[in-house]
């Protein structure tokens, strides 16, 4: 427990010092979010061109900081593979959103690399996290839920499977990175469950036969996260002084899918990222119906523009939808939480 508040308060404080320096150099250095001009006519997004973008440099930062910090005290926990795992997949996939951030600015619009660069750099680092955790973590080769199922995909099934979840969710978190705060405040939740699974895993690693340091390094990651998001909110909250870009929802989107990969919770994810899992549903379906019926479901995708051009406040959107996605970890919460009474005691 003291390691996740050692991890979760400096990478607190990493974020909410640290990002005015960094807000301060982006200035000077004219690296400000390009707007598009597709959006909603109702959203402010005129005056939000040349806001500093790229800030979720300050969440990986952080996320580093908290991680090593928590190891460095007297009889502190051990490093584990695990966490270096996930930090690793955090990193990587921090430096192809920072990419494709540079690139968006460098041409001065907001489209940064080609859809196909964009794939292949989540692949690759989603390809090597999936190796990581399969020929060094050994992570159980079963689909799961709260535990194991009777699906065994082999090694070679987990990497596959395990690449199609990291850039799910990657792609699913930048696609919640629309509205000020909307992304950051939303996976402060979804950390914070994670904390509770894997600390519960470490507390019971008979019933979850996991090794205990590494079910701790993991929650140990997921409070550097959650500190790292909490501590950018700050900054990023309406009306937002910095955007993460794709450097952070990227970020944001591996470590999820990382934490879920590795405390076995692949199916309970779209349920503790019940925002982002919605967002993305949006947008397929709104694609799907104009191009198979040449009608849609919304006024706009992702949602939060469908309830803006609908009359809604960005506000009122952000708040709203925070408290869905409260809701959606607090029920995944509750699921993981029951089964663990349920069938714990069985399991030892």
């Amino acid at each position: 427990m003291i390691a996740m508040l050692m991890a979760a308060g400096a990478a607190f404080f990493v974020t909410v010092f640290f990002t005015p320096l960094l807000i301060r150099w982006l200035r000077v250095k004219g690296i400000g979010q390009q707007i598009r001009d597709d959006g909603p006519i109702e959203h402010p997004h005129v005056a939000k061109a040349g806001t500093p973008t790229m800030g979720g440099i300050a969440i990986v930062l952080a996320t580093v900081v908290g991680y090593f910090f928590a190891h460095i005290r007297r009889n502190s926990i051990a490093f584990a593979t695990p966490g270096l795992a996930l930090i690793a997949l955090i990193v990587g996939l921090g430096v192809v959103g920072w990419i494709d951030d540079y690139l968006g600015v460098r041409a001065g619009r907001n489209l940064g690399l080609r859809k196909r660069g964009k794939t292949f750099g989540i692949v690759v680092v989603a390809f090597a996290f999936a190796w990581l955790a399969v020929h060094f973590v050994h992570t159980d080769t079963h689909l799961s839920f709260t535990q194991p199922l009777d699906i065994d995909l082999g090694r070679t099934g987990l990497v596959v499977w395990a690449v199609l979840v990291v850039y799910a969710t990657a792609n699913a978190v930048n696609l919640t990175d629309g509205l000020d705060g909307l992304a950051t405040g939303s996976s402060v939740f979804t950390f914070g469950a994670f904390m509770i699974i894997a600390f519960t895993e470490f507390r019971h690693p008979d019933i979850y036969r996991v090794v205990s340091a590494q079910a701790l390094d993991q929650a140990v990651v997921a409070a550097a996260m959650f500190g790292a998001c909490a501590g950018f909110l700050w900054w990023n909250a309406a009306p937002a002084r910095v955007f993460m870009g794709d450097t952070g929802s990227l970020a944001i989107g591996g470590a999820m899918a990382g934490l879920a990969l590795l405390t076995r919770t692949h199916l309970l994810l779209p349920l503790l990222a019940g925002l982002p899992t919605i967002e993305t549903l949006s947008v397929i379906a709104q694609i799907v119906a104009y191009r198979g019926f040449r009608k849609r479901v919304l006024r706009m995708a992702p949602i939060h523009h469908h309830f803006e051009v609908g009359g809604w406040s960005e506000f009122t959107v952000i708040v709203r939808f925070w408290l869905f996605a409260g809701i959606c970890v607090a029920l995944g919460v509750g699921i993981f939480y029951a089964d663990f009474l349920q069938h714990g005691p069985n399991l030892g």
